[in-house]
């Protein structure tokens, strides 16, 4: 246990009054309940003192020769790191006893010559040092822990930083093994699935850019989403343009991890079949919040749209995983079809802690 946290029962204690012959009584009768005293009569003695530590509480009057006990309060500076002071003083005004209080006392106690006083002094010695040293303990507990606390969060931003970073490379992986493909309908698999990881990768890589433990802002990661996905699928064949707006949204991981999912089946989607070939186009991507409690996360384009007599395209797997991360989110997933092209949105619900952290 740290010094001074200790349980004492034989207590330092430092007294301050220009009276010696009652500083001789006050020693005697706090010895007899175990305590030392030492008495000095000035604020110099008492500072040269308390530089040699070692003092438990101190005992500070209020007249003394050339200056007052709130000029030695002053000097002592303000309560924690120093030692605490019970003031006595023989003015039964309560002004003074409050004015001491402000100015850093701990405990006042009226000065007068019979026996309570001594009681009454040694009662309040013990109950501010006991105060103290509870005090004390709670802030070496607070202390520890805010250093666990920290150690933790630094724990868990190293490993959410090296998961991002092996997810990079994982996606970067399947980029170069796309690169040396010919089979367009291979190429297009890999470039779905590279989507998918850097999703999923960019959440941990963004969850600790605003404090936030466990939470994602929404505007940030999409952003970085939507620019991984243009740079990613942006070729001769497939000219387009991914325009992305949000508010304000902080959301937490799962969410953001699902969000993002959606946002790359989506976003892939429309640049492999929005277009004809050749054809240059926007992707509009948008999040916006629902008051009171909703978010509606919106894909869309001015495409071809939706043939729903036409043969089915690739395998199904996006529709799957787009409607798994749809149930994640507690969401809706709707189609628009007076839009000029697709139109896809997800509305889903917002819990206090997104609210709490959105604007």
């Amino acid at each position: 246990m740290p010094y001074g946290t200790e349980f004492r029962t034989a207590l330092s204690i430092l007294f301050i009054d220009d009276d010696e012959a009652f500083g001789v009584l006050v020693k005697k009768k706090l010895a007899e309940r175990g305590h030392i005293v030492e008495a000095v009569t000035t604020g110099d003695a008492a500072m040269r003192r308390l530089e040699q530590g070692g003092v438990d509480v101190i005992a500070l009057d209020h007249a003394l020769i050339g200056e007052t006990g709130f000029d030695v309060l002053e000097r002592l500076g303000p309560r924690g790191p120093r030692p605490p002071v019970v003031y006595v003083t023989a003015d039964a005004d309560a002004r003074t006893a409050v004015a001491a209080l402000r100015a850093g006392a701990d405990e006042y106690v009226v000065k007068d010559i019979g026996q309570e006083f001594y009681e009454l002094l040694i009662a309040a010695v013990e109950k501010v040092y006991e105060r103290w040293r509870l005090k004390k303990i709670r802030d070496e507990q607070a202390r520890e822990v805010r250093e666990a606390r920290d150690r933790a969060e630094a724990l868990l931003r190293e490993v959410n930083h090296r998961i991002a970073n092996s997810l990079g490379m994982v996606a970067a992986m399947v980029r170069m093994q796309a690169n040396g493909l010919a089979d367009p309908v291979a190429i297009q698999a890999l470039q779905e699935t590279q989507a998918r990881i850097t999703a999923i990768g960019g959440v941990h890589r963004r969850l600790y850019m605003h404090n936030k433990i466990g939470l994602v802002a929404l505007d940030d990661y999409l952003q970085f989403l939507t620019d991984e996905l243009q740079n990613t699928l942006h070729d001769q064949k497939r000219p387009h343009r991914i325009a992305f707006s949000a508010d304000n949204i902080t959301i937490t991981t799962d969410k953001a991890i699902s969000i993002g999912v959606i946002v790359g089946e989506l976003a892939t989607n429309a640049f492999k079949y929005a277009y004809p070939p050749g054809e240059a186009g926007e992707i509009r991507v948008s999040l916006r919040l629902e008051p009171p409690s909703r978010a509606v996360l919106c894909v869309a384009d001015d495409g071809v749209g939706f043939d729903p007599n036409g043969a089915a395209r690739g395998t199904g797997l996006g529709s799957k995983i787009l409607r798994a991360m749809a149930v994640n989110l507690r969401g809706e997933i709707l189609k628009d079809d007076a839009a000029k092209g697709a139109s896809i949105s997800i509305t889903f619900p917002l819990d206090e802690k997104d609210l709490g952290e959105s604007s």
